[in-house]
């Protein structure tokens, strides 16, 4: 029996990066992973303040701006796809993740209290939730940025293939 192989046709600016899932390019679905990343984040950060009314410190407010932009930069790259949003998404979430690296070094008070910025107003150190017993709100941030950072370096990685 004859093997029956189907194939797309490839527009000649576009790379091959391997199998699909589902017929989705691989390289959507990683853009599409971030996105979802970034609102799920925004949507918690959303929560934390207008639901559980947690006033924000400093360091979250900058991460908060690292943050929501995201939302629309990855958005504006998957219709139709567009690899170049990396170059703009890259700077936001590694900056993202040098605050959120920083307030977690704060928050563990790994960091003198005089080299802190929250001087004045909400703490950056302030507890208001402990998840799971380890889970803070600074932890969460880090953990949504290495993942978006990681996300994005992939990316630009495979495109470059």
């Amino acid at each position: 029996m004859a093997k029956l192989e189907h194939s797309l046709p490839e527009r000649p600016d576009e790379k091959n990066h391997g199998p699909s899932f589902l017929g989705l390019d691989p390289d959507w679905t990683l853009l599409f992973l971030g996105w979802l990343i970034a609102c799920i984040s925004t949507l918690g950060s959303l929560f934390f303040s207008y639901v559980m009314e947690f006033a924000p410190c400093v360091l979250c407010w900058y991460q908060r701006i690292c943050l929501f932009p995201l939302v629309i930069i990855t958005a504006r790259g998957l219709f139709p796809l567009d690899r170049h949003v990396i170059k703009y998404a890259l700077p936001l979430a590694a900056l993202g993740w040098l605050l959120a690296a920083y307030h977690n070094l704060l928050y563990a008070e790994l960091i003198p209290a005089d080299m802190q910025p929250c001087g004045k107003g909400i703490s950056c150190t302030e507890e208001h939730i402990e998840l799971f017993g380890f889970l803070s709100i600074p932890l969460l941030s880090l953990i949504s940025f290495t993942t978006l950072v990681s996300i994005l370096i992939i990316l630009q990685r495979r495109s470059r293939k």
